[in-house]
């Protein structure tokens, strides 16, 4: 599949739902052949370039995360040839930046969740990410009982006597060190040694190995612990797992103390304070790379006092406290051979670039991004000038990049190969399927033109029509099976009204049609009894569906999934939803309040629903399809023994024991709704020095009010 971009900061809500669904897939199948099959299809930097676009899309549409988004993942499920070994404490994996001002703001992220200011106070620690195999090796006692890999991140594989064959980890530890000890760190298999592998398969006739990571991991899932030792394979550890005590108090005084155990640590590894020091060591690092005896992608980045990781906690899968400064990718020239414009679910244009086929990362490209008809022209969303004015034409020679997008992106155009007589390129002013109008909308509140051409035709406009069933049948709207893409556009362009769907109710009446009609879908090319029987099954089946599910299908523009549950859980059912967003219409009182007050949902969700809500084609569609379906009431919050579960808890002033971000999280941890303002259904505000408005609201509605100190208390 291949997904045309746009730059994360131009992409529709449409554009970001289908590009997320098409990422977790992509990289769910490549980390399936990464870390269970050793076998990867694509280079690292491609790899990376997929999980930054994830992390970028998901970054600016938060309300689209996806159940199975590759940000909650890691790795992939142990293979069932070794034994399943359950980690003590989670393998998370890290994000990763991939320039100078991402590093900026990973560093300032650490001091702004911390509420310190800026000042090079807090010790970073940086070393080589080593491209290898995770594991993890559990000690008992002083004496190793047993070795897993990464696996999902909570399961990962036994390969303990594989492990035991690597001269270089301890199979006893010193006397006198804690009962139990998990050291984490990264087999891999030296250039050199890789080298003499290779020079030995050729002589003996054999094939020879792709690359070094590769083999160390396949090494390492030998059956046969002879093979994995005749392999050399080597380890640095710079992490820990399970620990009885801790024998430090900092990142660098750890690894130093792994050092004193008898395990080898990376000597380029340093404790490092100010931005510059950290890019500059980030530099030497790179400068350094083509003469390691062994691979590495970037730098790691870490927090180096153990209570401010502590403090900093975790995200779904990856630590607050560390990032991975990748190492950049590639770029290559080739042509551009025209500009292509295909039209999204919410009618936006978004131009394609098909490129004269180049290789990119060992990867051969022939569609680029184009994002949208200002970056054409040579301008940035604020109007200034990108590529220093260059306009991009067909017929260019153009210089594409794989660095953070699935597909590529023209980064710049080759001015001097320009071909003469070339003419700029004139976006369309009509939508090319429906010749509607396309036109840019202007922000009412900000008064700024909207990046974005989009087509005014509405359902009129075939492509928009069919991107919405498309949507509406998706895996986490309506997921129902055996309604594709091709099975779509086969009903949307039938002419016989009984088998006829042109917008989602149809879908739920198509079995009554049919059974009236002489023209029967099992007899058409395609189809066939047994399908047509289970098509009907799977879509009955979907005539009750969750209510999260009944508000995402509907594809409103800006609502994603987890902005689809955040409203569910908010109004509990569809009957109150409904109601809530017809009393909100007017933009203002206490519906429209209490929609923006949800945490997660600001002005623009909130108004892009209620203007949904407003038009009446929209009224009629889910009417209609409220007479077939039956979205069911949203379960109420897991209760727990934490005394604000369930309750909705607002934070305003300053506060001083915590960062605004430190508490919240340690609200939703202890199963409370955290909102954004006060409303009638708030249960408790936590006022600091300085509280405002939320505090007049709060005694307003008699909504009980308490100070940092209470709230302390309150959760003990």
């Amino acid at each position: 599949m291949a997904l045309e971009k746009i730059p994360v900061e131009a992409l529709t809500e449409e554009q970001a739902a289908a590009e997320l669904a098409f990422l977790a897939a992509e990289i769910a199948h490549h980390d399936e052949l990464y870390h269970g099959k050793d076998q990867p299809e694509i280079s690292d930097a491609e790899y990376d370039a997929l999980k930054r676009r994830n992390e970028a899309v998901e970054t600016r549409f938060p309300s689209l995360v996806r159940d199975d988004s590759p940000s909650k993942t890691v790795g992939a499920a142990p293979l069932p040839t070794f034994a399943p070994v359950t980690h003590a404490r989670p393998m998370l994996s890290l994000d990763n930046t991939f320039s100078d001002e991402d590093v900026r703001d990973f560093v300032s992220s650490v001091y702004r969740f911390l509420g310190q200011l800026p000042d090079n106070s807090i010790a970073f620690t940086a070393e080589p990410k080593i491209d290898g195999l995770s594991m993890s090796i559990r000690y008992e006692n002083g004496r190793l009982v047993n070795a897993a890999t990464r696996g999902d991140g909570t399961t990962g594989e036994n390969v303990t006597a594989n492990i035991l064959t690597i001269s270089e980890i301890p199979s006893r530890l010193p006397a006198g060190v804690p009962g139990v000890v998990e050291v984490r760190g990264e087999v891999y298999m030296a250039k050199s040694d890789f080298l003499a592998l290779n020079e030995k398969m050729a002589a003996e006739g054999k094939q020879t190995y792709v690359n070094p990571r590769n083999t160390a991991a396949g090494s390492l899932r030998q059956l046969d612990a002879s093979v994995t030792a005749s392999r050399n394979l080597r380890f640095f550890a710079y992490a820990w797992g399970e620990m009885s005590e801790m024998p430090a108090d900092t990142q660098f005084g750890m690894v130093q103390t792994f050092k004193s155990w008898g395990f080898p640590v990376n000597p380029l590894t340093e404790r490092l304070f100010g931005l510059e020091d950290i890019i500059g060591h980030y530099r030497e690092i790179g400068l350094a790379r083509p003469d390691l005896d062994y691979d590495i992608d970037g730098v790691v980045y870490k927090v180096d006092r153990l209570d401010l990781q502590a403090r900093l906690g975790f995200r779904s899968r990856s630590p607050r406290w560390a990032t991975a400064h990748k190492f950049p990718a590639e770029q290559a020239f080739t042509k551009l051979e025209r500009i292509d414009i295909q039209v999204g679910r919410t009618g936006a244009l978004t131009p394609v670039a098909r490129l004269e086929p180049v290789t990119v990362g060992g990867v051969v490209v022939t569609n680029a991004t184009l994002h949208n008809e200002d970056y054409i022209r040579g301008l940035g969303n604020s109007g200034e000038a990108i590529r220093e004015g260059r306009d991009i034409r067909e017929g260019d020679t153009v210089i594409v990049q794989r660095a953070g997008d699935v597909i590529p992106q023209i980064v710049d155009v080759v001015m001097e190969k320009r071909p003469a007589g070339s003419v700029e390129y004139e976006f369309p002013k009509t939508c090319p399927v429906c010749g509607s109008h396309a036109v840019r909308d202007i922000n009412e509140k900000s008064g700024k033109i909207d990046a974005v051409r989009r087509c005014t035709g509405g359902f009129v406009c075939r492509a928009q029509a069919v991107e919405h069933l498309k949507h509406f049948v998706s895996r986490n709207a309506f997921d129902i099976e055996g309604l594709g893409a091709k099975q779509i556009d086969f009903f949307f362009e039938a002419e016989d009204p009984s088998l006829s769907i042109r917008t989602a109710p149809d879908i739920f009446t198509l079995e009554q049609r049919q059974s009236a009609s002489l023209t029967k879908l099992e007899n058409i090319e395609g189809f066939g009894r047994v399908s047509v029987r289970k098509l009907y099954d799977a879509i009955n089946a979907r005539r009750t569906i969750a209510l999260h599910r009944f508000i995402y299908a509907l594809g409103i523009r800006h609502v994603g999934e987890t902005t689809a549950k955040l409203l569910a859980r908010a109004y509990a059912t569809y009957e109150a939803f409904g109601e809530a967003m017809a009393s909100a219409a007017p933009l203002s009182g206490e519906a429209w309040n209490e929609l923006n007050s949800i945490d997660g949902i600001g002005e623009v969700v909130a108004r892009a629903i209620v203007e949904f809500y407003k038009e009446p084609r929209n009224l009629e569609v889910v009417s209609r399809l409220l007479e077939q379906v039956t979205p069911e009431a949203a379960e109420a919050p897991v209760a727990t023994d934490s005394p604000v579960a369930g309750k909705t808890v607002v934070f305003t002033g300053s506060l001083e024991k915590m960062t605004r971000d430190e508490a919240k999280a340690m609200a939703e941890r202890l199963g409370a709704k955290v909102a954004g303002s006060v409303s009638k259904k708030t249960d408790l505000v936590v006022a600091g020095p300085g509280a405002g408005s939320k505090l007049d609201k709060a005694r307003e509605f008699g909504v009980e009010v308490i100070d940092e100190d209470q709230w302390f208390e309150r959760i003990k």
